[in-house]
């Protein structure tokens, strides 16, 4: 049985890029997004809890963040974990809403945004890279096991180097976005 399976790589490389995508949608530009508060989790009802199953968030004002907590009991909960994520917001609570304003960002943040879109980029592509090394390891495998010939190792490596260079691009270009936004915000 080949040990290769061409969709199953290119399913990981495309999961590092989606991965990619999600971290960067939690870096803070001046702009309010929801997606900012998805690492958020609460301690309720004696677990820890994502923020998005114990309330609604959304995005009234461009500048400011509302949470409409389901459980009034919760509000306390909510208010700490989203202080504890570190985001650099402060939590202003109004009966079972809590309103988070957007702060302006500094240059010297927005440069440490920018190294940090940059940083989750480079983890993203060594983890393209790792997946190909993987399938590179699994076709010479199979060579070795007369399962596939000479040639059909050589065709499917340049197969696995054209989808590692495209993932590679996406995630630069997913990067460079982000960037580009962070600091012409």
């Amino acid at each position: 049985m080949a040990k290769f399976d061409k969709a199953d790589i290119e399913r990981r490389m495309q999961g590092a890029v989606e991965s990619l995508k999600g971290d960067l949608g939690g870096l803070r530009t001046g702009r309010a997004n929801t997606s900012l508060l998805d690492p958020v989790v609460c301690e309720v009802y004696g677990s820890m809890m994502p923020l998005s199953q114990v309330a609604t968030v959304s995005a009234p004002e461009p500048r400011m963040l509302s949470v409409q907590v389901w459980d009034k009991s919760n509000v306390s909960a909510v208010e700490k974990g989203i202080s504890k994520a570190n985001l650099g917001l402060n939590p202003m609570t109004d009966g079972q809403t809590v309103r988070l304003p957007m702060p302006d960002l500094t240059e010297e943040r927005r440069k440490e945004l920018a190294k940090l879109a940059g940083s989750y980029a480079e983890n993203a592509k060594i983890a393209i890279r790792n997946v190909r090394r993987d399938g590179m390891e699994a076709l010479k495998e199979d060579e070795k096991k007369k399962e596939i010939s000479e040639d059909e190792r050589k065709r499917s490596e340049d197969e696995v180097q054209k989808l590692t260079d495209k993932y590679v691009a996406d995630a630069d270009t997913a990067a460079e976005a982000k960037e580009k936004e962070i600091l012409t915000q």
